[in-house]
């Protein structure tokens, strides 16, 4: 009899997975041939569609439900996910950041470094404080120093470099220097706010947090982030080395992403998040000679996880209960477009852009993307945030990346240089 349970369940999980991939990805495609839309917002949508708390959670005809929410609350959303379909999607945010890692062009990174680094900080703190404010005058938070404040503010800060470098590339904007600026940025961006949001996990895992707890727990993100990272990149050669040895076909995605799960692991271990490991693997490994190869070889393995990934996040937003919060929101939406356009626009201007360049870059900026949703992810799983907060992140992430496209393509299109004096 349990053999026939066991079979029944994974016969239930194929169907499961199997529905989410295929409504994904026909959404995405949707999106993005007729709306002009990145299609990670079509798989988004879809997660929405057929999730627990819409057409998932009830029965068709003589179907259904596919997830089953009868216990469920907004506060306790992750129990509506299989346990073994939110594996798979912590698995595809793995794979997202170290693909995100390897993509990193290191050399024009640090060409544009300094600059970067200003807009980056303008980025990272105006958009952290407004959001800390809204949150506690909105009343979701006791005060300016409670976790669920901080990680809003957390929240704010990202910024989705996969999502403007497509924008950038469709528009071939990629080698400018408000392009590389961008990218450059974007990546300290997320650099930082996943050091933040490492601090805020182990706040909030306190029980009496301190200024000299902060420090610690500080200290130690951003001493194991540099060891990690230091490390990979000055063991890359050997590394490079060592898989080159083997000559078995597949051997280097392989050993790849097995790095890429042990440096996730190791950063998990050490209280950062996960993506942090993976992201500092890929980034080491980008300027090695098989950094194309495994691109190429992971493009497969994107495409089967990542759309689980969005799809997931988006079964996980309890649209009902998310209505209550429609004003935070709207506020917090707002607070997001205007923080990334003004805290990174104005540094920009005093780092040698002119008006329209500094335009370009708070534009380039502006996107959450799949970098809020992952945030978001973890801070729903950390018990930070309930269902109600994470509905709220979701909005900010998907209006802020609809709008960026729209308001960045016509900002490249005027033909003047966005540099001073040029």
């Amino acid at each position: 009899m349990e053999t026939e349970h066991l079979a029944k369940q994974i016969a239930e999980l194929m169907l499961q997975i199997a529905i989410i991939l295929l409504v994904a990805k026909f959404t995405g495609e949707l999106f993005e041939r007729y709306l002009r839309i990145p299609s990670v917002l079509g798989e988004l949508g879809a997660g929405l569609l057929i999730g627990p708390f819409a057409l998932g959670g009830i029965q068709i005809g003589g179907f259904g439900p596919l997830f089953e929410v009868s216990h469920l609350s907004s506060t306790n959303v992750l129990e509506a996910i299989p346990s073994e379909i939110y594996f798979l999607a912590q698995l595809a945010a793995i794979v997202l950041l170290f693909g995100a890692g390897l993509e990193t062009d290191l050399r024009q990174f640090l060409r544009f470094a300094g600059p970067a680094t200003v807009i980056a900080i303008g980025g990272v703190v105006f958009p952290f404080i407004l959001g800390v404010v809204a949150t506690v005058s909105l009343g979701y938070a006791p005060s300016f120093s409670s976790p669920v404040a901080l990680f809003m503010g957390t929240l704010m800060t990202a910024t989705s470099v996969g999502i403007t470098a497509r924008v950038l590339a469709d528009l071939h904007r990629l080698s400018t220097p408000e392009g590389v600026t961008i990218i450059g940025a974007a990546v300290i961006d997320d650099i930082l706010g996943i050091l933040i949001l490492t601090i805020i996990i182990g706040i909030s895992a306190a029980e009496e947090p301190s200024f000299g707890k902060l420090g610690i727990i500080a200290g130690k993100a951003l001493g194991f982030w540099f060891l990690l990272t230091g490390g990979m990149l000055l063991l890359s050669k050997k590394i490079f080395s060592a898989i080159d040895w083997f000559k078995v076909p597949g051997a280097p995605i392989v050993l790849a992403l097995s790095l890429a799960l042990i440096g996730a692991g190791l950063a998990e271990m050490a209280g950062l998040a996960m993506i942090i490991g993976a992201y500092s693997v890929g980034l080491a490994l980008s300027e090695t000679n098989l950094a194309r190869t495994i691109e190429e070889s992971l493009a497969g393995v994107h495409s089967f996880l990542v759309p689980i990934f969005f799809a997931v996040m988006g079964m996980m937003v309890n649209l009902p209960s998310m209505t209550e919060a429609l004003l935070f929101g709207s506020v917090l939406t707002v607070l997001a477009i205007l923080s990334k356009v003004l805290g990174c626009g104005i540094p920009a201007m005093a780092t040698g852009f002119n008006s329209l360049g500094s335009l370009r870059i708070g534009l380039g900026m502006l996107p959450r993307g799949e970098v809020a949703l992952i945030i978001a992810g973890v801070g729903l799983a950390s018990k930070i945030i309930d269902g109600e907060v994470f509905g709220v992140a979701v909005m900010m992430a998907i209006v802020t990346t609809i709008l960026a496209p729209i308001l960045l393509v016509p900002a490249f299109k005027i033909e003047k240089s966005g540099r001073k004096n040029s």
